[in-house]
């Protein structure tokens, strides 16, 4: 099987690169090169997907079995992607985002056939505009395209809600018993993902006929509190928790850049029924459970001083939400 990744060298996506070659899969990787990311085995074609003339030329003795977007976000990215690639592939897979179901949701537990809605987070509406372009153009041209959405997946990143992601600095503060921010009263569940869990459900889907024309959630099935989620975060740490919390609400009105991430995902439940993942690649279980992925994260920050990297704008904005909460609760 060809398969092309636009991208490929991400969080998520190279896990799933290094699996599709483990696999025997023909993998090509476009992308700018500007990514410290080797993955043996993959052919790399230099190219920038967002300018559509020299992705042509770059493309053009190619087709493809599976071509995927790993960094379309609007729907002009897709609309270009549809024109490229109509005709040079045998599936499309578009990465979506669960953030896109509704908000707050109706149910406790999110399936496919959840509405998508997200009147907080410019990010989530535009991935649902993406996905209705895409599938307009499979009823309307047979463009056959597979929509996956990932949750909260993590590998070499912290999975927190404030200070964290690509930073030591949540680790920083947590070892240095400092208090660190969670996100309501944490007992909203909450499910995050190992990217090694994630790539075997989604290499199962490439190439895969059954997946075509469907919205496909992939997550584990692992849920829990973020209270759970911060207290194992310190726990691998080995450094006792200083959790203060504090309303989503009030953190939006603090430092409104963090509103749209929260009030539009983290600050509400999210659990998923995983049954069509699980139909459609049989055998699929996420294995990884937090407190091993956690430490295998925190192993790799660790094993070089020069990924510990510690943001000082990210203490200013933490502390400074802190001392507002203090003052107007103390």
């Amino acid at each position: 099987m060809k398969v092309l990744f636009i991208g490929g060298t991400g969080n998520i996506s190279t896990s799933v690169s290094n699996l599709a070659i483990a696999q025997g899969i023909d993998l090509y990787l476009l992308n700018r090169g500007k990514i410290d990311v080797e993955i043996p085995g993959v052919t790399t074609i230099q190219g920038d997907i967002y300018d559509v003339e020299q992705t042509k030329k770059a493309l053009k003795d190619h087709s493809w079995d599976v071509v995927v977007n790993w960094i379309a976000f609007t729907p002009q990215h897709v609309q270009n992607d549809i024109e490229l690639f109509a005709q040079k592939t045998k599936q499309y897979i578009f990465i979506s985002s669960a953030s896109a179901y509704q908000k707050p949701g109706n149910s406790f537990m999110i399936t496919e056939s959840t509405p998508l809605h997200n009147p907080y987070w410019q990010y989530s509406r535009d991935k649902i505009d993406c996905e209705n372009e895409l599938m307009d153009a499979y009823r309307q041209q047979g463009f056959p395209v597979t929509i996956v959405r990932p949750s909260h997946t993590y590998d070499k990143r912290i999975p927190v809600a404030l200070g964290g992601w690509d930073e030591y600095t949540i680790i920083d503060r947590m070892k240095k018993g400092k208090k660190v921010i969670i996100h309501g009263d944490g007992t909203s569940l909450w499910t995050l993902t190992h990217s090694e869990d994630f790539a075997k459900a989604f290499v199962g889907l490439m190439g895969h006929p059954g997946a075509m024309g469907e919205a496909i959630t992939i997550t584990s099935d692992e849920a829990i509190t973020w209270n759970h989620i911060y207290q194992t975060v310190a726990d691998a740490a080995g450094a006792e928790l200083n959790a203060v919390h504090i309303s989503s609400e009030f953190i939006g009105k603090i430092a409104p850049e963090e509103k749209p991430g929260l009030l539009g995902d983290k600050a509400h439940c999210a659990v998923f029924d995983n049954s069509k993942i699980k139909k459609l690649v049989p055998g699929f279980q996420a294995e990884i459970p937090f407190r091993e992925g956690i430490r295998r994260t925190l192993d790799w920050f660790e094993a070089d001083p020069k990924r510990m990297d510690v943001n000082s704008e990210t203490n200013k904005t933490m502390d400074r939400i802190i001392e507002a909460w203090e003052s107007a609760h103390g």
